[in-house]
């Protein structure tokens, strides 16, 4: 597929997966006053100085916040996997699996996001030039554009080792067309910037309307970008 049509139908796919959206919507609103009301209840324990309170509030959100975030994180692998498929549909809701799936999500991440740092550490020590920064900055681009391979590695096949494959990660980058992706990249940046441009100024005209735009922009943006990523790894 060429980026217009990656592009056109990405756009188009949450509004054709609406049920899909307004569980996504639902998810994210549970994750928010889980998060809120874990604030709320440990600083209202901490005004009563009751320790009891403030533990066991800590825990029980923290423990829920964490979950649906895993949770989430999992559901968008799979509209990721549906892309590449290229599927139609939109997924249904598999707590276990999307969680566990979520974890594997993490790891991925860190993995690749910890490595540069760790080879700039050692550059830094080694050459202390403005060589570094160069590199480094080529080093952060590869692995960030590796980063979306891996993680369509992983929604591909639920694989944690097959998507730390960091050698084949970068390998689909060519397989794709290193332009095409990082063309890709600065696009769908764009129409970020565009969005969150949209909502800064529904916000300005009223904080309250424009905190539920905002909210709906980031949601639907999240099923955009999962589904263009899936699409563009369909050519591998």
């Amino acid at each position: 597929m060429d980026l217009s049509e990656i592009l056109g139908e990405s756009l188009m796919y949450p509004f054709k997966n609406i049920r899909a959206l307004l569980v996504y919507v639902v998810l994210g609103i549970i994750l928010g006053i889980a998060a809120a009301g874990t604030l709320a209840a440990i600083a209202a324990g901490a005004a009563a100085n009751n320790l009891f309170a403030i533990i066991g509030s800590g825990i029980i959100g923290f423990i829920v916040s964490i979950f649906l975030v895993f949770l989430i994180a999992g559901y968008e692998l799979d509209i990721i996997q549906y892309g590449i498929e290229r599927r139609d549909a939109a997924p249904d809701l598999d707590f276990i699996r999307q969680f566990i799936n979520g974890v594997k999500f993490l790891v991925v991440n860190v993995v690749y996001l910890i490595i540069p740092i760790i080879i700039g550490a050692i550059l830094a020590i080694i050459f202390q030039h403005w060589l570094v920064i160069v590199i480094m900055a080529i080093v952060s681009i590869v692995f960030a554009l590796a980063l979306m391979m891996a993680e369509c590695r992983l929604a591909k096949t639920e694989d944690l080792f097959y998507a730390l494959a960091i050698n084949e990660a970068i390998a689909d980058i060519k397989r794709i067309g290193i332009f095409k992706v990082i063309v890709f990249v600065i696009l769908v940046t764009l129409f970020s910037l565009v969005l969150s441009l949209v909502g800064g100024l529904i916000a300005e005209w009223n904080t309250i309307v424009g905190g539920v735009i905002t909210g709906v922009i980031g949601i639907y943006f999240a099923f955009f970008v999962s589904r263009a990523t899936g699409l563009l790894y369909s050519d591998v």
